[in-house]
């Protein structure tokens, strides 16, 4: 009977540590995550779009080289069917070419000069290195930043493009950039279009999804709205302009991620801190770092 006790102890015991240790291995995956709340996310809008014509490679890497924590990518789709990083559905304002992207084929997009344009329009900034850039796929700036990198990618009018959220879930499980050995937060996905959102969701409920949200005047989100939103996404991110402290805090206290766009000044960045949220956009990602470095997290918002 004693020895049964005893085995018994010992049982429980193990049970006991191996708990512990899951717990405490849980913690460590969560404390190194993208998507712990207090790690402040320094998104580089279009690449370091600030000193560099957005949406090529020259400005994903200097994002990189600036210490964004995110490529942060606008997908478009040609007309057969390729996925390309691209604001605009048009070509006319970042490129040579003009008319609709999906009226063309990659092929025909790769003659394009998307560089020109920036030395043009910011003649202060201007680099001849920035002359005939082309426009990557989604595939090429992948292969370019491989798995080290972590991504942030929007689904543009994805009503225009159908299927367009199968192809971009193709290619970031070729490359293992999602699936179950994938680091949390390595991908985020974003789009204005909750549809698109959902879709992603129910191929794949793991990937973290951020609802973006554009308001026109002082921004107001309900209990309901949230609750909605937390069905299938981790965050949102709404145009810091009309948004302000009461409405960073609710959205915090109800456990969900905040990454407002676009901010480019000292000023804006400080407040927004100052205001809980846990994340933003900026074309200036080494402005934004080196505030991060001094600035104390916020505490007690959020989960």
């Amino acid at each position: 009977m004693l020895k049964m006790l005893k085995k018994s102890g010992l049982v429980i015991a193990a049970l006991m540590l191996s708990v512990v240790m899951l717990d405490k291995q849980t913690l460590a995956k969560t404390s190194r995550s993208l998507l712990n709340p207090h790690h402040i996310l320094d998104i580089a809008h279009r690449g370091a779009s600030g000193y560099a014509p957005e949406h090529t490679l020259a400005s994903y890497k200097m994002g990189e080289r600036l210490k964004g924590d995110y490529v942060e990518i606008d997908l478009q789709m040609t007309g057969d069917g390729k996925l390309i990083a691209m604001h605009d559905e048009t070509l006319d304002r970042t490129t040579n070419g003009t008319g609709l992207v999906k009226d063309y084929t990659l092929d025909e997009i790769k003659q394009l000069d998307a560089g020109s344009w920036f030395n043009e329009n910011y003649p202060e900034k201007a680099n001849p290195a920035y002359v005939g850039l082309k426009i990557p796929t989604l595939e090429d700036i992948i292969d370019t930043f491989g798995r080290s990198a972590n991504y942030y990618i929007e689904t543009k009018s994805p009503d225009v493009y159908p299927g367009m959220e199968e192809k971009l879930l193709g290619i970031l499980k070729n490359h293992k950039l999602i699936g179950p050995n994938a680091h949390s937060g390595k991908v985020i996905i974003q789009s204005f279009s909750k549809d698109s959102l959902l879709k992603i969701h129910n191929m794949d409920k793991s990937i973290p999804l951020v609802q973006l949200l554009s308001y026109h005047s002082d921004a107001d989100i309900s209990q309901g709205e949230i609750a909605a939103i937390k069905q299938y996404a981790v965050g949102v991110g709404p145009n810091y302009k009309y948004i302000d402290r009461d409405y960073v805090q609710k959205v915090r206290n109800n456990g969900l991620l905040i990454h407002p766009y676009t901010v480019n000044t000292r000023e804006d960045m400080e407040m927004l801190l100052d205001w809980g949220v846990t994340g933003m956009f900026t074309n200036y990602p080494d402005l934004l770092h080196e505030i991060i470095k001094g600035q104390p997290l916020k505490v007690g918002l959020g989960s």
